[in-house]
């Protein structure tokens, strides 16, 4: 049996860009080329805070996404997801980005997979608003956090390191691959899929995989513009994406990898 498959798409930009080509692309997944139909949700990094928008309506048909893929929104870090629904019911407390605050600054969370018997015990410190295992994934993530980095995330390199211990954790329980970030460091974890492209100077022209378009990225970016998508499938055709191996962590910042590492 196929598992079921949320969609994840992380985006690390040097300077801010909008996504409205890769998102129309990747938003077709949500219940036009596949069968991601229970809901979707994007944020955006601006002003030092994240701008969320959710929708439980498909995201192939969804109005705010339209509004959202017109509006040509600049950010130098963004995430979107899909979902399929496996545990919690279809509403907008259930989708993706979940964000919280921790350390002064907000926190984003999107999960693609199945954790069977995850049952951690959380302080109250933050708590699930919905009833799906990403958000208890999510807030175990962030309670964690401030008790093994009780100054914060100043050290990125120790704050990678606990994220891919306790990412490794979670995995045991089932399939966890994740994109986390807090407008600035954005760390992914891979169980089972993604991959990651690299675009930069000179730009060329790209074809999405989930519809006959194409566009010149050299009529939209310059010479200083870089960035990193990170999406559970490679969303164009003719880019050279990196398939992570499982147990495979990257963080990004500002469109470069600064740390990665596979767990054997």
């Amino acid at each position: 049996m196929i598992e079921p498959m949320c969609q994840l798409l992380g985006v690390s930009c040097k300077q801010p860009a909008d996504i409205n080509f890769t998102f129309e692309g990747f938003r077709a997944r949500g219940g036009l080329t596949d069968e991601h139909k229970d809901g979707w949700g994007i944020a955006f990094f601006r002003n030092n805070n994240f701008d969320v928008f959710l929708d439980h309506q498909p995201a192939a048909n969804s109005e705010l996404a339209a509004e959202i893929n017109s509006a040509g929104i600049k950010s130098k870090t963004i995430i979107a997801h899909i979902r399929k629904a496996t545990v919690g019911e279809v509403k907008l407390s259930n989708c993706h980005p979940f964000h919280r605050e921790l350390w002064g600054k907000t926190w984003l969370f999107c999960h693609n997979g199945d954790l069977k018997n995850f049952a951690p015990e959380l302080n109250g410190r933050f708590n699930p608003q919905g009833d799906t295992d990403s958000e208890l994934a999510f807030c175990y993530l962030l309670q964690q956090l401030e008790s093994q980095l009780p100054q914060g995330t100043d050290d990125s390199e120790a704050l990678f390191k606990v994220l891919n211990d306790l990412s490794r954790e979670i995995e045991k329980f089932g399939t966890f691959n994740i994109i986390f970030s807090n407008g600035d460091l954005l760390f992914t974890y891979c169980s089972t899929s993604l991959a990651h492209v690299e675009r930069k100077y000179p730009f060329t022209t790209v074809t999405l995989v989930d519809k006959d378009v194409s566009l010149d990225l050299s009529q939209h970016h310059n010479e200083h513009d870089k960035m990193i998508l990170i999406a559970t499938k490679p969303l164009t055709i003719n880019e050279d994406w990196k398939v992570y191996q499982p147990q495979e962590a990257r963080m990004f910042r500002e469109g470069e990898v600064i740390y990665s590492g596979i767990n054997i």
